[in-house]
């Protein structure tokens, strides 16, 4: 019998998922201040810690692709939630660098199955006049995530005790056990169900969610679909066929201006961003990223009200253009610094936050959206897991390259001082990311399909008639 909120609370309960996803790459940037003098290592050591992390959930998102195909999408992501309870008990209890880089390692495989089957999961469960809400939720709860991970960092955040980063890496083993707990009384994916010949099961679960009126159409066109796709085997090649090209081009090509508008450095390296900025001391710069949380989180409830309405395109557009803005006046404010005094801490504030936001109702929740929704069922989980894969080496290169960047286009007499630690100016770095956004606004004038209140099965259908992404919904 159809019940109006329960997939409401399913797609809750599975975007738990994406609150570790945000915890666990937010709480590193709190922590670093703290484990940089406890370990004594340098800004390049904090990459690398930063990296090890991304890598892990490269190796997720590489591995895990088949898996969520062949087990199931609910199994593997109560798998991800004992991984996320173990990583985080292993980072705060860290003995050397070297510990803590594996420990993260271990972690980012957790974030890296979880960025991929929990939107998955939510939109093969979402009917598809709320798919683009449930699914960007997961969003929602990556923001949720992130701020809580910098709420937790303030809280532990201590001067005058540099060992305070552990218990930051605990907390994230609460989230852990609240996805376990949950996700095993949720249901498997109906269209993954229906999959592996198990119709009867999948059209229980489908008439929970399903409303009366549209059921039999839905649950004959998946089978359809799944008869269709059944001659066709699932595997890495079948992704580079000529009619999902367009799909092809779409997953990637989000993931790479999702990350290189350089969103991960402002996530993981905030505190240190506003210490350049002026603010006085790791507490006060600390408190100043819980004020990007705060504006992550809102601007994302924003997004997640208007996806469905404004539509996809509208949204990415808009988002797009004011990154492009907000990033030209920060690259401006940070280069007037030394002119600017006081008033330069509060202007790189100001536009940190209008960044963040253009962020949150954009490309931040709509890659993993529309990389949700764009491929075909018999290779869904490949497709999602290529797109998560690119989003992650990407954000490794993004994370990993920030400081040498800041130095190589830092302007000679313009350096600004941590510490007695004399730093390249970041105005280089964010007109550089500035410039790459100028691109996105371009290639997603070809690339962004517009999918609100389509079918997963209509997006397939129009693939193989090799219709134009700007067409989709037309």
């Amino acid at each position: 019998m159809y019940h109006k909120n329960l997939v409401y609370i399913i797609a809750m309960i599975a975007a738990t998922g994406g609150l570790l996803f945000g915890f666990d790459t937010g709480v590193i940037s709190g922590a670093i201040p703290f484990f940089q003098k406890d370990f004594g290592i340098d800004n390049s050591m904090i990459e690398l810690v930063t990296a090890s992390g991304l890598i892990g959930a490269i190796l997720g998102a590489l591995f895990c692709g088949k898996a969520v195909d062949r087990f199931g999408r609910k199994k593997i992501i109560l798998a991800s939630a004992v991984v996320f309870a173990l990583g985080a008990l292993w980072s705060g209890f860290a003995p050397d660098i070297y510990n803590l880089i594996l420990s993260r390692l271990f972690l980012g495989v957790a974030i890296g199955v979880s960025s991929f089957t929990v939107p998955l999961y939510i939109a093969e469960i979402s009917p598809a006049r709320s798919r683009g809400k449930l699914v960007s939720m997961f969003q929602l709860m990556i923001t949720i995530g992130i701020l809580c991970s910098y709420m937790s960092d303030l809280l532990f955040a201590n001067e005058q005790d540099v060992t305070c980063w552990c218990p930051m890496f605990y907390v994230g083993v609460i989230p852990a056990v609240i996805l376990l707990a949950g996700m095993s009384f949720m249901p498997e994916s109906p269209r993954w169900l229906m999959s592996k010949g198990r119709e009867d099961e999948g059209r229980v679960i489908l008439s929970l969610i399903e409303p009366d009126e549209s059921l039999d159409d839905t649950f004959y066109q998946i089978k359809k679909d799944i008869r269709e796709d059944s001659k066709n085997s699932s595997n890495w090649k079948e992704l580079f066929q000529p009619w999902l090209k367009a799909p092809l081009i779409i997953a990637v090509g989000i993931m790479f201006f999702q990350q290189f508008v350089g969103i991960n450095t402002v996530i993981c390296y905030s505190p240190k961003i506003f210490l350049m900025a002026g603010f006085d001391g790791a507490v006060s710069a600390i408190g100043a990223s819980v004020g990007v949380g705060i504006i992550n989180v809102i601007f994302t409830i924003v997004s997640v009200y208007f996806v469905d309405r404004l539509g996809r395109r509208k949204l990415y557009f808009v988002g797009l253009g004011g990154i492009v803005i907000s990033l030209v006046l920060l690259s401006t404010v940070f280069l007037l610094m030394n002119q600017l005094g006081e008033i330069g801490k509060w202007m790189s504030i100001l536009f940190v936050f209008i960044y963040v936001a253009f962020y949150a109702i954009s490309i931040g929740p709509l890659g993993w959206l529309i990389v949700s929704e764009i491929f075909p069922q018999y290779i869904r989980g490949l497709g999602s897991s290529l797109g998560s894969l690119s989003v992650w080496f990407f954000n490794t290169i993004v994370s990993f390259t920030f400081f040498k960047i800041l130095r190589l286009l830092s302007i000679p007499g313009r350096e600004l001082v941590i510490d007695g630690e004399r730093l390249g100016n970041p105005a280089g770095v964010f007109f550089f990311y500035g410039m790459i956004a100028v691109l996105g606004l371009i290639w997603g004038y070809y690339f962004i399909p517009e999918t609100k209140g389509l079918s997963l099965e209509k997006i397939e259908q129009h693939w193989k008639k090799r219709g134009k992404p700007r067409d989709l919904g037309k």
